[in-house]
């Protein structure tokens, strides 16, 4: 996973993708165990598409196969405010 790091940051770097939390460790109230969270803002999902097919995140994947057990999630929409939320 030390190699991966370094792969996965510059993938998100080049499409312009900001972390929001990485290395997060969750303190699950409710459901199954959860691990770390890392979550990546990208200005569009369009972008976000384009990370995951990129060849620099395919590199970053290769690296990482069979050494994490790992969740990858799209969420096309991500409230920050809180008061939107309400």
């Amino acid at each position: 996973m030390k190699a991966y790091g370094p792969l996965i940051a510059a993938a998100v770097d080049k499409f312009g993708g900001r972390y929001l939390a990485r290395g997060a460790k969750p303190e699950v109230l409710e459901g199954g165990p959860a691990h770390n969270i890392l979550i990546i803002e990208f200005d569009s999902v369009e972008i976000a598409r384009e990370w995951y097919a990129s060849p620099e995140y395919a590199a970053a994947r290769a690296v990482r196969q069979g050494a994490s057990n790992l969740r990858l999630i799209l969420v096309d929409s991500f409230v920050k405010d809180t008061a939107v939320a309400r």
